[in-house]
C-alpha cells in the first residue's frame, strides 16, 4: 500500500502540475495522500518531514534565487539582455536563434553556475533572442533546459556541477571519470536533442506562428540606435564576471592565501559581482536600477516556493515503507551493476523530482554495495560515476521537478504550452541514454 501510495502521489502531482495549478497547495495535498496510505501520522508528515525539507532547501538556496532573479531583471530592464541578444541574432543569423540560447546556457553551466541562477540570466536573452528571431516564445524554455539541465550537469568531463561531483565521495573518483563514456554519452544525449529544438522551430516557420509577447514580462521600451555601439558588452562582460568570479576566483583566493572558498559563498559573491559590473555599465539608466532590483527581490520567492514544495514533497517519500520497497526492487533488476545503478538512480530521482537528490539517495543505500561489487577496479568505478551522474539527469525532470517549475514560473509558461520540448530533451532522451549505455558497457566490465 505505502508503493502504491507513492506511485499515486506522484501521479497526481505530475497530473495536478501539468493542468497548471500551483504546486504550493498540490505539493502538500499529495504528500498527505503518501502519508495515508503508508499508515503514515498525517501530521507529522506535513509538519514535520514535508515542512523541514522545503525549510531546508530555502535555507540553502535562497541566495543564489534571490541574487540569479536580480541580475536577470538588472539584465533585462537596462536592456543589456537585448542587446546582447540582438548581437548574436546578428553575428550568427535568426536560423540559428536555438543555439545562440542553448550555448550560453552551456557554458555557464560548466563554468559552474546554477541551473537555477542560469534559468533567471539566460531567460531575458533568450526572450530577446527569440523575438528578434520571431520564434514561439513557447519553445524558449525547451531550449534553455537542453542547455542548462543537460550535458553540463552531469555527462561532461569535468563539469563541476553537484551532480558530477557526488559520486566522487561514493567511488573514489574524480570528476574527470570515465571520459570516453562520458564523451559517447554527450553525443548521443545533445546532437538528438539539439535536432529536435531545431525541427520544432521549422515547423513553428512553415506553420507561420510568430513571437508573442509575454504579459508579465516588463521591458523597458528604448530606441536602440539611440545606445552605444557597445551595449552589447554590458549584456556579455558581467555574464563573464560571473562566471570567472564562480570558477577562478576561488582558485587563486586559495593559492595566494590558503583559504579556501565554500561553493554556496562563491556563487554568492559571482553573482553580486555580476550586478555590480552590469550596474556600473548601465549607470545612464540610473532610475531604471532600482526597480530592476526590487522586482527581481519580489520575483525570486514565487520561484523558490515552487521548487521547495516540490522538494518537500520527496522529503515525505524518502521517510515512508515503500520507498524502501522501491530501493530493492532497484537494486535487485537483473544485468550488469552498471543497468542496476541507472535503473535505481532513474527510480529514484522519479520519487524525488530531484537529480541530486534521487541520485544521492541511491548512491547512499547502494553506493557502498555497488563498490564492493566492483572490486577495486578503477574502470568498473569510475563507470559506475559517470552512469550515476548521466542517470540522474533522467526522469527528475517530470513535470514536478523543481527546475521545470522554477524555468516555467520565470518564462511564464504553462506546461502544457512547453513542457513537451523539456520532457523529450531533458527526460526522454537521457532516460534512454542512461539506460542504453550502462547495458552496453556492462557487457565488457
Amino acid at each position: 500500500m505505502s508503493l502504491f501510495g507513492i506511485i499515486l502521489g506522484l501521479v497526481l502531482l505530475m497530473f495536478l502540475a501539468y493542468k497548471g495549478f500551483s504546486i504550493i497547495w498540490v505539493a502538500p495535498v499529495c504528500a498527505v495522500v503518501v502519508a495515508v496510505l503508508s499508515g503514515y501520522n498525517v501530521l507529522d508528515a506535513y509538519i514535520g518531514d514535508y515542512m523541514k525539507g522545503m525549510a531546508d532547501y530555502v535555507l540553502q538556496w535562497f541566495p543564489p534565487f534571490f541574487l540569479g532573479a536580480v541580475y536577470g531583471k538588472v539584465m533585462d530592464m537596462t536592456g543589456s539582455a537585448r542587446s546582447l541578444g540582438n548581437a548574436l541574432v546578428k553575428l550568427i543569423g535568426s536560423k540559428f536563434a536555438v543555439l545562440a540560447v542553448v550555448l550560453p546556457c552551456l557554458l555557464m553551466t560548466y563554468g559552474g553556475i546554477s541551473l537555477f541562477v542560469v534559468v533567471f540570466v539566460i531567460y531575458p536573452m533568450g526572450y530577446s533572442i527569440y523575438r528578434a528571431a520571431d520564434l514561439p516564445r513557447t519553445l524558449l524554455p525547451g531550449a534553455i533546459a537542453t542547455g542548462a539541465f543537460g550535458i553540463t550537469m552531469t555527462a561532461i568531463p569535468g563539469s563541476p556541477q553537484i551532480q558530477n561531483l557526488i559520486p566522487t565521495s561514493y567511488y573514489g573518483t574524480t570528476t574527470m571519470a570515465a571520459p570516453l563514456l562520458s564523451i559517447v554519452a554527450c553525443v548521443v544525449m545533445f546532437v538528438p536533442a539539439y535536432a529536435y529544438l531545431e525541427w520544432r522551430a521549422s515547423q513553428a516557420r512553415k506553420k507561420g506562428l510568430h513571437f508573442v509577447a509575454d504579459p508579465k514580462h516588463k521591458e523597458i521600451e528604448y530606441d536602440e540606435s539611440a545606445m552605444p555601439s557597445w551595449h552589447w558588452l554590458s549584456g556579455l562582460v558581467p555574464l563573464l564576471v560571473a562566471v570567472l568570479f564562480l570558477t577562478l576566483f576561488p582558485l587563486l583566493l586559495e593559492n595566494a592565501t590558503g583559504i579556501t572558498l565554500a561553493s554556496n559563498y562563491a556563487i554568492v559573491i559571482a553573482l553580486v559581482c555580476g550586478i555590480l559590473v552590469c550596474c556600473v555599465m548601465n549607470l545612464g539608466q540610473a532610475k531604471t536600477l532600482l526597480p530592476a532590483i526590487n522586482d527581481g527581490a519580489n520575483g525570486s520567492m514565487g520561484a523558490i516556493m515552487n521548487t521547495a514544495c516540490a522538494v518537500g514533497f520527496g522529503s515525505v517519500v524518502k521517510v515512508v515503507p515503500g520507498f524502501a520497497v522501491l530501493t530493492n526492487i532497484a537494486l535487485n533488476m537483473p544485468g550488469s551493476i552498471l543497468f542496476s545503478e541507472a535503473v535505481a538512480v532513474n527510480l529514484l530521482a522519479r520519487a524525488t523530482g530531484s537529480a541530486s537528490g534521487g541520485r544521492s539517495i541511491a548512491l547512499e543505500a547502494l553506493g557502498p554495495q555497488y563498490a564492493e561489487m566492483a572490486a577495486g577496479n578503477t574502470s568498473t568505478l569510475e563507470s559506475l560515476h559517470r552512469i550515476a551522474s548521466i542517470s540522474s539527469g533522467g526522469l527528475d525532470t517530470l513535470p514536478h521537478n523543481g527546475a521545470v517549475l522554477t524555468l516555467l514560473a520565470v518564462s511564464n509558461c504553462t506546461h502544457k504550452e512547453s513542457y513537451i520540448d523539456i520532457c523529450v530533451t531533458t527526460c526522454i532522451i537521457p532516460l534512454v541514454a542512461s539506460l542504453v549505455l550502462a547495458l552496453i558497457w556492462g557487457m565488457f566490465i
